[in-house]
């Protein structure tokens, strides 16, 4: 009987240590974004949204931000999906010019 009550015991106490291992095992492996900011050639909202519907579901895209003002998009997305040039060429694939930083005249 008491050694029916000392495994139920070292189970109950092996639950409760297992899932903090588990998530220490996920946090080491967190994956890494980068970031790149294209200069694209917006004139309107229309735009803005045009870009934020498409290049969001690109593959590896994580966030997304389009400045209209400053005719920015900002891409943070998974390295090991996408790199920049696919992004660069989704974007001209909407039929927009795209550069990084000052590329664009």
């Amino acid at each position: 009987m008491k050694m029916k009550q000392f495994f139920g015991c070292l189970m109950a106490m092996s639950m409760l240590v297992s899932p903090g291992v588990a998530q220490d095992k996920k946090e080491g492996k967190k994956k890494k974004t980068e970031e790149v900011t294209f200069v694209v050639n917006l004139f309107c909202e229309k735009c803005k949204a045009k870009i934020e519907r498409h290049i969001s579901w690109e593959k590896g895209v994580k966030d997304l931000t389009v400045d209209l003002d400053k005719k920015t998009v900002t891409i943070q997305y998974d390295p090991s999906k996408t790199n920049e040039q696919k992004l660069k060429e989704a974007i001209e694939n909407l039929d927009y010019t795209c550069g990084i930083d000052e590329e664009i005249d």
